[in-house]
């Protein structure tokens, strides 16, 4: 998956880039605005957003404050905190997959269109769905891994 997944997220990089690119060049340069270039970047983009949540997650790379981590003083109570942490993201994020998942249910149902250009959003929303999806099995692997840490014999020194 590593492969694809970074080959799509550079794909998805040079489409956007490139279509900033060509919106800077005819709208600035040739003072040609070219109509819903911006519409049809949205797609791009927003995929390009969620796919790049869900690699952070995979590589469990995403921005934390643990500040709790000045006060902890063994691997295994830094470990315990990190679980209890992807316990909450877990349970904050299977919530919000639901809310996405009801969206994307929405959306389908009344086949919301852009303003301009009328593409269906459906395409938008439901990368919502799979992106929450994905970070989720990803965040209960790196729980899976935090309690084999913690339940491991003879892996602390307290």
């Amino acid at each position: 998956m590593t492969p694809f997944a970074n080959i799509l997220l550079t794909v998805l990089i040079c489409v956007v880039a490139l279509g900033q690119f060509v919106q800077v060049i005819t709208r600035y340069v040739l003072e040609i605005p070219v109509m819903g270039l911006e519409e049809s970047l949205l797609f791009p983009t927003l995929w390009l957003y969620v796919l790049g949540a869900v690699n952070a997650s995979r590589e469990n790379t995403h921005i934390r404050a643990n500040v709790l981590e000045i006060f902890l003083t063994t691997d295994r109570h830094n470990q315990i905190q990190a679980a209890v942490g992807e316990v909450i993201s877990l349970i904050i994020g299977v919530w919000l997959t639901y809310w996405a998942c009801d969206y994307a249910k929405y959306s389908m149902r009344v086949w919301r269109e852009s303003p301009t250009l009328y593409l269906p959003t459906f395409w938008v929303d439901v990368s919502l769905v799979l992106g929450m999806t994905l970070m989720m099995l990803f965040t209960a692997g790196h729980l899976i891994t935090h309690l084999r840490t913690i339940f491991a014999k003879d892996r602390f020194d307290d």
